[in-house]
């Protein structure tokens, strides 16, 4: 495994749901990005069992945590504990690029 990613080398479009790629799986952590285009929208969910963050890397969203609704851009961090609701919907004109973290991670 390479030590160092290109976080940008690893984002992408997809269709009709967003883009996910994993960039590191280790019996403590997850690290991913995800991307979303104009319009797409990860439904809110939860995790029983994991953390989770959000890095806002670029673009624009509107972010579902728990109770609260909030639009974040670039340098925001989101965070959604466990068993608390959350989604993103990329509510901007250009993709929304994610650097994602869960703890532990999703069984595999």
């Amino acid at each position: 495994m390479d030590p160092f990613i290109d976080l940008h080398s690893r984002t992408g479009k997809s269709e009709p749901k967003h883009h996910k790629a994993t960039l590191f799986q280790g019996t403590q952590l997850m690290l991913g990005v995800n991307c979303l285009e104009p319009g797409q929208v990860q439904r809110v969910h939860t995790h029983a069992h994991q953390d989770k963050f959000y890095f806002v890397v670029e673009g624009e969203g509107t972010f579902t945590v728990g109770d609260r609704t909030q639009a974040a851009g670039p340098g925001t961090v989101v965070l959604a504990p466990a068993e608390v609701e959350h989604g993103v919907e990329n509510t901007g004109t250009v993709r929304l690029t994610l650097f994602m973290g869960m703890a532990p991670p999703p069984p595999s």
